[in-house]
């Protein structure tokens, strides 16, 4: 049996994530599709537009045979911790052949040849990266131009630069670090993943979530399976007041701790806090070119949960879990297949959480205070334990 696996938010699942199902089942002839879905945030320090039971369901529907939740310390960090974390519990399921993922451009062999350049971290190589680092550029960039500099290889800036690309990077440098068995499948994706410009079938998900901002639904019916459709609602949600108190209620050395709040952020963070209490307002203050708007966005939706640099870290170093959010009723073989091989607990019901310990149990119980905090906030009230089968 060939298990394919994809990683993705679906926030919301549209016709370009339908695509991407359709051709690990028919390109890559995969036997099971498996989706690992980031829960009720998103990297981009967002709350989802639909809850996350909501959006396994739709995975389902879309072809998927089973949606296990990517756990919240991992679904909300940078593209490193993201892709890192999805990696770590993908290879601890055991029995995942391969790993889809969308790329803007790129083949698959120049992934792995700079993936392998930018793990080769001499004595030389931290040096220079140390001197780009203090130019004020990303770490992505950094070691980009440090393997540039110390190994003379040509390679295209675009596979550092563009969103999906730096993830299709991360994926793969986290699989030669685990020396994975787990096979790689780079798919172009169409269009421009962070474009505004709503367009006529496959569109980027920041196109339609625009559009549900404006409360212009009516708008989707044509970018959308039917199925996602009919399921959505008015978007964002009362997360700003939420946002706000918990940073005015932060010190200065919490808001240190968190993994992207670095070089005395806190400091600017509270400062400007004082008078701009709007989160839209506060993070155009905050961002500069180092510190982007996600990056902010990151920072303050970790600082809600409490999502430290040290418990990230613990959680990278331990096997957690995974945790079912939904499965296709005629396919639910899938969950005794990875049982067999499984490093981890797979959690089904609300019993087999008995069975996590230490790092597992509080990485659990953050994927339940963020399920809580988005049903204050939705006024919806989904139950953390549940498994949907469809």
């Amino acid at each position: 049996m060939k298990i394919c696996a994809s990683v993705a938010e679906y926030n919301p699942f549209h016709l370009g994530h339908l695509k991407h199902i359709r051709y690990m089942r028919k390109e890559l002839q995969a036997d099971r599709v498996v989706i690992l879905m980031s829960g009720n945030f998103t990297q981009r320090g967002e709350p989802a537009v639909l809850n996350k039971f909501t959006r396994a369901k739709q995975a389902i529907k879309a072809g998927a045979d089973l949606v296990i939740e990517l756990p919240t310390v991992f679904a909300t960090a940078n593209a490193e911790t993201f892709a890192t974390g999805a990696v770590n519990l993908l290879d601890d399921l055991g029995a995942i052949d391969g790993l889809c993922f969308g790329v803007e451009s790129g083949e698959k062999e120049q992934y792995f040849a700079l993936a392998n350049d930018m793990l080769d971290e001499t004595k030389e190589f931290k040096r220079v990266l140390k001197t780009h680092l203090e130019e004020g550029v990303s770490l992505a960039k950094a070691k980009f131009l440090t393997v540039k500099e110390l190994k003379g290889e040509e390679f295209p800036e675009e596979l550092i630069s563009l969103p999906n690309n730096i993830l299709g990077l991360e994926y793969t440098k986290a699989i030669l670090k685990r020396n994975s068995g787990i096979q790689t499948y780079p798919m172009l994706r169409e269009g421009d993943h962070n474009s505004l410009i709503l367009k006529k079938g496959i569109t980027s998900a920041t196109s339609i979530r625009a559009k549900l901002k404006e409360g212009n639904i009516k708008k989707l019916k044509k970018n959308l399976p039917a199925f996602v459709y009919e399921d959505l609602k008015p978007y964002p949600f009362a997360f700003d007041k939420i946002t706000t108190a918990a940073l005015i209620t932060a010190t200065k050395e919490q808001l240190a701790s968190i993994s992207d709040c670095t070089e005395g952020l806190e400091n600017r963070i509270k400062a400007l806090l004082k008078d701009n209490k709007n989160i839209d307002a506060l993070i155009e203050k905050i961002a500069t070119k180092r510190y982007t708007a996600t990056r902010i966005r990151r920072i303050f939706i970790a600082n809600l949960l409490g999502i430290t640099k040290s418990f990230t870290e613990e959680c990278l170093r331990s096997r957690l879990y995974a945790k079912v959010l939904a499965v296709n009723g005629e396919s639910k073989d899938i969950i005794s297949v990875l049982a067999e091989t499984s490093k981890i607990p797979i959690i089904t019901r609300k019993s087999d959480i008995a069975a996590l310990k230490k790092t597992a149990e509080k990485s659990f119980e953050l994927d339940a205070l963020a399920n809580d905090i988005y049903n204050l906030a939705t006024n919806e009230n989904t139950n953390e334990n549940q498994m949907i089968i469809v």
